[in-house]
């Protein structure tokens, strides 16, 4: 009998956009409005000090050193040292209220699917081994922790970096910037790309480390058993296996 359900396209797996399981994130953010505003603009006033440094580094050449003046060369390295503080300043605000977000994040997702585990039914801890549920818990959550804590902040900064610089690239000469946009896309193309398999590597990756958990959370919740008939040779040899099964993914 052909199985239908395999070559049946309404059955099989949608394709998931990258972003979208980001929107699970919105409902743990609400709360911490005020902290992501802060952060944003200490992410605005650091990146417009980033863009703003090689013209005061320009007007120290032009106006200072070209100039030959001692007054004028002393004001200009003290502007541009004080642009220099804001931009350490910025970052380091901006730094504090992202990595304290994510970990703040982190924390309410782990205490809210800790009580949705409790509210499963007993069938499902029967068929699903405790080691790849703690698995979940901690260390998914804390990918989640890096993602909002660093990679959405870096991407964001990045963002408004090249926006500034491509901005400034206009003013300055229309016709490099055209060439440097029609050049994106070949850096983009390639990392897009990458991305696509790093997502699938990186999703195989976490399965095999729920797996290897779950296998350790057997052996030490046995290991009485184990011990009395000499296995641990044999279930290390096992935590060893999929050690290296995880590693190789």
């Amino acid at each position: 009998m052909p199985d239908n359900a395999s070559a049946s396209p309404d059955l099989q797996p949608k394709r998931v956009p990258p972003l979208r399981p980001l929107r699970g994130l919105l409902p743990f953010l609400k709360p911490y409005t005020r902290t992501i505003i802060l952060a944003l603009a200490a992410l605005l006033l650091a990146a417009a000090a980033t863009l703003s440094m090689p013209v005061a580094v320009r007007f120290v050449i032009d106006s200072g050193i070209a100039a030959q003046g001692t007054d004028s060369i002393n004001r200009y390295f003290l502007a541009l040292f004080a642009l220099a503080s804001l931009l350490a300043l910025f970052s380091a605000v901006r730094f504090y209220l992202v990595s304290w977000l994510g970990e703040r994040v982190v924390a309410d997702i782990r205490a809210a699917v800790f009580r949705h585990i409790l509210s499963l039914s007993p069938t499902f801890f029967e068929v699903t081994r405790s080691g790849e549920v703690l698995s979940r818990l901690t260390t998914d959550t804390t990918l989640i922790q890096s993602v909002v804590g660093s990679s959405l902040s870096v991407a964001l900064r990045s963002l408004i970096t090249l926006l500034g610089a491509l901005l400034m690239l206009a003013v300055t000469s229309p016709r490099l910037t055209a060439i440097i946009i029609l050049l994106i896309p070949l850096g983009v193309l390639p990392i897009i790309l990458v991305g696509r398999r790093v997502r699938r590597l990186s999703r195989a990756s976490q399965d095999r480390i729920a797996t290897t958990s779950a296998v350790a959370g057997e052996v030490l919740g046995a290991i009485q058993i184990i011990q009395a008939f000499t296995l641990e040779a044999l279930q290390a040899e096992r935590f060893g296996t999929s050690v290296e099964e995880a590693f190789q993914t």
